[in-house]
């Protein structure tokens, strides 16, 4: 079981995030996960920097902890050559600690760029499939051509490639999707703690580690927490189908109005008991899932710090799944 801590880009400045994931390798953490955002979910969040550049200063600044993306979409913002060579430059900067977290993406950050984001489902997914086959051309060395249904490539070549190429995880929450992670990914990655995903990807052929975020919200009484979760993170509910099709902060401020404090506390792990985040994460290790990000809604980061090396990194990495109902 490795454990990790999500970075919440569209909460916090760069320069509040490195600092963030230099706490998080001295607390413990195996690797610290960074959304790629360009928009944050709400407005008053305030925040979304620019990803690879706060994940560079996090590689200088730190010795041990892993960096990965959660997730990167290498299809509209970014051509997958571009990420090819991002990712190849931050594993060798990183000395191999660098995961490439992808997915096929969420209109919110997609259509800033103007050459649209496809309606239909399966458009990503071909897009998505096409665009690792691209970034997996590229690492193979050499100068290389691509001609796809949505993609192309020219006659590219990533000159600066690690010895020891980054693993690649997929985003995925269905059979199609994680049919791409067991083919051209080499672990999974999920929002979600149903069994199926892991199992579908198993299925597969798939067989790398399975990542997925858990929700908690950590502050000294529960009431503060679900409060702080509610009031930035409610978004966080809706469910993928929601959060993949919204274009803008305002949509999403829209469509959590009726979010309740009782729908956090339901999903999220609030306040300072230890058995209740234990009690979210086991959902997950029980679903499968063998990396775990703890993702943060709560006020104050720096005692969510302190909380998780005191009483819930020991407690974590002793889960193992409950097969009593199998």
């Amino acid at each position: 079981m490795e454990i990790g801590y999500k970075l919440a880009a569209e909460a916090f400045g760069p320069a509040e995030l490195v600092r963030q994931a230099v706490l998080a390798e001295q607390a413990g953490f195996d690797f610290v996960e960074i959304s790629d955002h360009y928009h944050p979910w709400l407005d008053n969040q305030g925040h979304s920097p620019f990803a690879w550049t706060v994940l560079g200063s996090i590689a200088a600044r730190t010795s041990r902890i892993g960096l990965a993306t959660g997730v990167t979409c290498p299809t509209v913002r970014y051509h997958p050559a571009v990420i090819a060579q991002a990712a190849a430059t931050l594993a060798l900067l990183s000395d191999g600690r660098f995961v490439l977290g992808v997915g096929s993406g969420e209109r919110l950050n997609e259509h800033v760029v103007g050459a649209g984001f496809p309606d239909a489902v399966s458009t990503r997914h071909e897009t998505l499939r096409e665009a690792l086959e691209i970034i997996r051309l590229l690492w193979s060395g050499g100068y290389r051509s691509y001609e796809g249904k949505h993609l192309r490539l020219e006659d590219a070549r990533v000159f600066d490639l690690p010895d020891e190429l980054p693993l690649i995880a997929v985003a995925a929450s269905g059979k199609v999707s994680t049919r791409i992670a067991a083919e051209l990914g080499d672990g999974l990655f999920a929002t979600e703690d149903k069994p199926e995903i892991v199992r579908s990807y198993r299925a597969a052929g798939g067989d790398g580690p399975c990542y997925a975020e858990v929700p908690m919200a950590w502050a000294p009484d529960e009431h503060t927490a679900a409060q702080a979760a509610l009031e930035a993170s409610r978004w966080a509910v809706t469910g993928w189908k929601v959060m993949s099709e919204l274009p803008n902060p305002v949509n999403f401020d829209a469509a959590t109005a009726t979010v309740r404090e009782q729908d956090i506390l339901e999903k999220f792990a609030c306040g300072p008991d230890p058995a209740r985040y234990t009690e979210v994460a086991q959902k997950f290790v029980d679903a499968g899932f063998d990396r775990l990000v703890m993702q943060n809604a709560g006020p104050d980061p720096d005692g969510f710090m302190e909380f998780y090396s005191r009483h819930l990194d020991a407690s974590l990495r002793r889960l193992s799944p409950d097969t009593s109902h199998a």
